[in-house]
């Protein structure tokens, strides 16, 4: 079951995301420039924040959800959950050979 969560809570959220952002445990999270999903070594001021349970799928801004991944991943992802996520990387990995 999906849970779809409201524009206020989503602004709540986002809002939390921007000052953990700010923080110094997030800085030293992207001072390693890696990604989180494909381990790429991307510059820091490149890497996204991406939320491991989504915003929208009743997610929150917390250390613990919250990861560096670059900008490809973190489009791909979406709102995907992570087990969706890992699904949609098998597929892609049976169909490049």
């Amino acid at each position: 079951m999906d849970i779809y969560v409201d524009e206020e809570t989503l602004r709540r959220e986002r809002e939390k995301a921007r000052e953990l952002r700010k923080s110094q445990w997030w800085q030293n999270r992207i001072a390693r420039g890696e990604c989180h999903y494909c381990g790429a070594k991307v510059a820091p001021k490149e890497l996204t924040l991406d939320h491991l349970l989504p915003l929208v799928r009743g997610g929150h801004s917390t250390r613990g959800n919250c990861v560096p991944a670059c900008k490809g991943c973190n489009s791909r992802k979406q709102s995907l959950l992570p087990v969706e996520w890992e699904e949609y990387l098998t597929r892609l990995g049976k169909n490049e050979g």
